[in-house]
């Protein structure tokens, strides 16, 4: 099978598409072939060996795909050849993919399979934030940063479809009509303004009552001074570096707390499912859509990533394998 493999940690440069056998069924797993691989921005982490989940030599990135059921292993009951299905694993960049059975989601018939690339990570760690690690209510203000990208697109979209006033941050403005077509009532560009002074502005100083970070040291001080009595700031990336260090004693100013999100820690449990269903009855009332902004072929990979560091990029990026 066509694979994209890297023998040694760095930037994209040291991606290369090569040929290798694919891997086996085992037993609990699901083995698919892979119509598309979703791009996330942990994995120019993996290639540079930073991220918690450290390359094993040579090694093959990737977090999520989505394509067709060709076997399953001992064990594994409910997914059949043939089905169509999006999975979180790893080695997604690839013809065939291996993923555990409790990671394999079926999709609709009338999502793509782009779209279902599109679907797992970036979806589910929206979903969790905003119904898990708090708990979005209609009329609250949820402020969203990198709104454009893969996992800031959903969020605005979840946070609407639960009534909330959704402001969006982008780094560039070209961005912004995208964020304002998926239903973000303002966006602020949190490089050329200060965004703090503007929630508090559009909030007439009352403040955010949810603010989902990846972007880190530009934007979390702000994010702490502009959130509401008994807000909650959530950190689940560090796009342009780790906050500050910072005092915990400021937080009992207004009552707000801190807290940070990474989606394996629901991998498994009953919450992980409840996101699944969640997220596809969103999808099923039109309230939720996959947007895909890029694809590109597997041997397109190395210029993916660098689009995808580049922060022009909105949506989610895919690769078709």
């Amino acid at each position: 099978m066509k694979a994209v493999q890297f023998e040694k940690v760095g930037g994209p440069e040291i991606l290369k598409l090569v040929d290798i056998p694919k891997p086996e069924v085992k037993p609990g797993m699901v083995l698919i072939r892979n119509h598309a691989a979703g791009l996330n921005f942990a994995d120019t982490f993996f290639i540079r060996g930073e991220y918690a989940i450290k390359p094993r030599l040579p090694d093959i990135p990737g977090m999520e795909g989505a394509g067709v059921v060709e076997a399953v292993g001992d064990g594994v009951q409910d997914i059949k050849p043939g089905m169509r299905v999006a999975a979180i694993s790893q080695k997604t960049y690839a013809e065939y993919i291996l993923a555990s059975r409790n990671f394999v989601f079926p999709i609709p018939d009338n999502m793509s399979f782009e779209e279902g690339a599109a679907f797992p990570i970036q979806t589910l760690t929206a979903w969790h934030m905003l119904h898990t690690v708090e708990k979005v209510r209609s009329g609250q203000t949820v402020v969203v940063h990198s709104a454009a990208g893969g996992v800031g697109i959903v969020a605005v979209q979840i946070a609407k479809a639960a009534g909330a006033r959704v402001i969006g941050t982008v780094s560039n403005d070209d961005k912004a009509a995208v964020v304002r077509q998926y239903g973000a009532d303002e966006v602020l560009n949190y490089l050329s303004q200060d965004f703090g002074a503007e929630v508090m502005r559009i909030t007439n100083k009352r403040g955010a009552d949810i603010i989902l970070d990846a972007v880190g040291k530009p934007t979390f001080d702000k994010g702490v001074k502009c959130l509401a009595p008994l807000g909650h700031l959530i950190l689940y990336g560090r796009g342009s570096g780790l906050p500050d260090p910072f005092n915990v004693a400021r937080l009992m100013e207004k009552s707000t707390k801190v807290s940070g999100f990474v989606l394996p820690v629901v991998y498994g449990t009953d919450l992980m499912r409840a996101g699944v269903e969640g997220s596809f009855d969103l999808i099923r009332q039109g309230k939720l859509k996959m947007v895909v902004g890029k694809t590109y072929p597997l041997a397109g990979a190395p210029n993916a990533l660098r689009f995808l560091s580049s922060r022009q990029s909105f949506g989610k990026l895919v690769l078709q394998a």
